[in-house]
């Protein structure tokens, strides 16, 4: 556990985000080998099918994960304010909520995933391995939960290690698994799915008995676990508009695929790949993002709004130099980098474009989500959701359908720095008038 109301602000947040950076890095390593593996021994068509799968994975997940964010917030400032058997039942209440929702979304999923995928359009010659792929991923959705929401907690308490340690391994055996089931036994698109459920389930075990044994304050036993509604409530306040936003953002996603879909097998096997690589190098900016909501919802907590606005400040400075660089990096390499999922020269092509465009822009990104991240920290979470709004349905998609009617594909993908550009725009608006002041779950007169 780390607490954050003490020490130096910008090293506090560096020492924090350096293995929260390695774990998701290592997290997105699940998506980046299933693809290499299935791109390289399956061909484009199974690569297509799993990308496409992504954006309605997201789409099922996306408001579950914004109420663990809310939790998270939760968490970290009952943290801040000391007061542990809050902190308790928050990870109760919790866990109790994402056994629920890991039910309900597999059973849906599994239900109508074939109509999703008609429904966007998806090529003849990839529907039918996307929905063998969804089917069988769809089947961890318990594992997934609940590692992330283990994860999630321990962030909110300022321990960013514990969760990496298990996701190396769990990264790890997914690689291993992957070959196996794909090169070895030959189980195709299915295969790919059930080594991400093996490794996410042993990642989601292991972590489990640890904490159980090593860890003062996180105790898993669905035996004992109670449920608070005003915890959950407050987890509802502060994480419905993140749900709300990521859900935008997936169906968004979907939205864009269909778009994408119309240009063919190509194109969509181009942004399958190039969509991995571009969210796994954005990964290290979304990353200083959540480190800093941690970091000011434990100092808005404890009534330290200076300290929050300078952690703000350090945190878009890592940003900064990280987005310059890997922003060069893509640029002069993203045909090589493409040609680590596929041979064929036309989904080179096409992808390399994507990646070039994209990442000439990744300092808006990364402003953006820091302003994000400082705001969630806050409790200050309905705003974030407007701005993604109206960064990708007011902006993002109608400027891709209507670029891509004229220029083609890499219209779509020209879109995406035009929508990054307003929703940053909105956010820093906000955050300058200062109206997102007194959100926090503690409040003064409860201290005193």
């Amino acid at each position: 556990m780390k607490d954050f109301t003490v020490g130096k602000e910008a090293k506090l947040i560096l020492q924090f985000s350096v293995p929260l950076v390695l774990g998701n890095i290592f997290q997105n390593l699940y998506n980046v080998v299933d693809s290499i593996i299935v791109g390289r021994f399956l061909g484009k068509e199974a690569l297509g099918a799993v990308g496409a799968s992504f954006p309605i994975i997201f789409a099922l997940i996306s408001m579950v994960i914004g109420v663990g964010s809310g939790a998270s917030t939760v968490v970290s400032q009952y943290f801040g304010a000391k007061k542990i058997d809050e902190v308790k039942r928050t990870i109760d209440t919790l866990f109790i909520f994402f056994l629920g929702s890991s039910i309900l979304i597999t059973i849906l999923g599994i239900a109508f995933s074939e109509h999703i995928f008609i429904l966007l359009g998806l090529p003849d010659d990839i529907l039918p391995q996307a929905i063998s792929y969804l089917r069988v991923y769809l089947l961890g959705m318990f594992f997934f939960f609940g590692f992330a929401g283990i994860s999630s907690i321990l962030r909110g308490l300022g321990d960013a290690k514990t969760p990496l340690y298990f996701m190396i391994i769990a990264t790890i055996n997914n690689i291993l698994f992957d070959l196996l089931f794909v090169v070895v036994f030959k189980w195709g698109v299915e295969g790919a799915a059930l080594a991400t459920i093996l490794s996410e389930g042993g990642a989601f075990v292991t972590a489990a008995i640890y904490l159980n044994k090593k860890h003062p304050i996180i105790k898993l036993s669905f035996r004992k676990y109670t449920f608070d509604r005003d915890i959950f409530r407050s987890c509802i306040r502060i994480g419905l508009p993140t749900g709300f936003q990521q859900s935008f953002i997936a169906f968004g996603m979907m939205a864009i695929m269909s778009i994408v879909n119309g240009f063919g097998t190509n194109a969509v096997a181009a942004y399958s790949a190039a969509m991995r690589i571009d969210s796994f190098v954005k990964m290290p900016a979304i990353t200083f993002s959540s480190a800093l909501s941690t970091f000011v919802g434990q100092n808005l907590g404890a009534f330290q709004e200076q300290r929050a606005k300078t952690g703000l400040r350090a945190t878009l400075l890592f940003s900064t130099i990280y987005c310059i660089f890997v922003s060069l990096l893509i640029i002069l390499f993203g045909q090589n980098i493409m040609s680590l999922f596929t041979q064929d020269p036309e989904v080179i092509k096409v992808g390399q474009d994507y990646l070039v465009i994209v990442s000439s822009f990744y300092l808006l990104f990364s402003i953006m989500f820091n302003l994000t991240g400082f705001l969630r920290g806050a409790g200050a979470t309905l705003i974030p959701m407007i701005a993604t709004f109206t960064a990708l349905y007011l902006v993002r998609i109608p400027v891709a359908k209507f670029l891509s009617g004229i220029i083609g594909v890499n219209g779509i993908w020209w879109a995406e720095p035009m929508g990054t550009f307003i929703g940053m725009m909105i956010l820093m608006v906000y955050f300058r008038s200062g109206k997102w002041k007194g959100k926090v779950v503690i409040q003064k007169d409860e201290s005193d």
